[in-house]
């Protein structure tokens, strides 16, 4: 499991690279969870989970308000939570989250970016199968035994701890997410490298250069497209 914080990295190091439009995307993401509940993080889990995230993008805090006052106010704007899963090149796996307002744009959009980079949409459940869902909290300035020692003082169960370049990363089941940050949080770490709970997969694989390049074209298309919120794969960037 070690090698998925360079994969996380390398998602957050691209995403980064075009703040503007993960900014919009997680106005979208925080509106729809506090829709969905509370607009209040401590009485709803999924927008709380949603905060915690931004705040590792450095969402600007005018940006999360004015998704709050819309969730709160009176608009009825609707948008569907869509998965999509399918195939890259060499039979690589992914899984595609999307928030949409128009399920008919969103599909032809997500198909024709497979298509276009050598990949092709499957059938529900034709992917999901190899990824498990998982809560990954990174901090830094802590040793593994550090971070083993303070959750085990509080009392959360975790299924990895890793250490790598610089930062140690807990892998825990979701249900664990906000006991690991509280874990945290009560030893005075409240600033987090990641903390989200995502899809991993249970293999990765590794691709040849060239291989490589054409599934990256696929994820950087599939990640341009507005509706999409999440891509996650199976292919391990850090060996190729």
């Amino acid at each position: 499991m070690g090698r998925k914080w360079n994969n996380i990295k390398d998602k957050k190091a691209s995403k980064d690279a075009n703040t503007s439009k993960v900014y919009a995307k997680f106005g979208i993401e925080i509106y729809v969870a506090a829709k969905k509940g509370e607009p209040d993080p401590e009485a709803n889990r999924a927008l709380k989970v949603v905060l915690e995230r931004a705040k590792t993008y450095n969402v600007p805090k005018a940006i999360i308000d004015r998704a709050l006052d819309k969730a709160k106010g009176s608009s009825d704007e609707v948008f569907f939570e869509l998965r999509y899963e399918g195939f890259g090149p060499n039979g690589t796996m992914v899984i595609v989250d999307a928030l949409t307002n128009n399920v008919n744009r969103t599909a032809p959009e997500v198909r024709s970016a497979f298509n276009k980079n050598g990949g092709s949409m499957g059938v529900s459940g034709s992917v999901a199968y190899m990824f498990n869902s998982t809560a990954v909290i990174g901090v830094s300035g802590k040793s593994e035994d550090e971070v083993m020692e303070l959750l085990i003082e509080a009392d959360v169960d975790v299924n990895d701890i890793i250490a790598e370049d610089d930062n140690v990363v807990v892998y825990a089941e979701p249900d664990q997410f906000q006991a690991v940050q509280d874990a945290f949080k009560a030893a005075g770490i409240t600033e987090f490298n990641v903390a989200e709970i995502m899809m991993l997969a249970a293999n990765e694989v590794d691709l040849a250069e060239d291989a490589q390049a054409q599934f990256e074209k696929l994820i950087d298309a599939l990640e341009d497209l507005d509706d999409v919120q999440q891509v996650y794969h199976n292919v391990n960037f850090d060996e190729a």
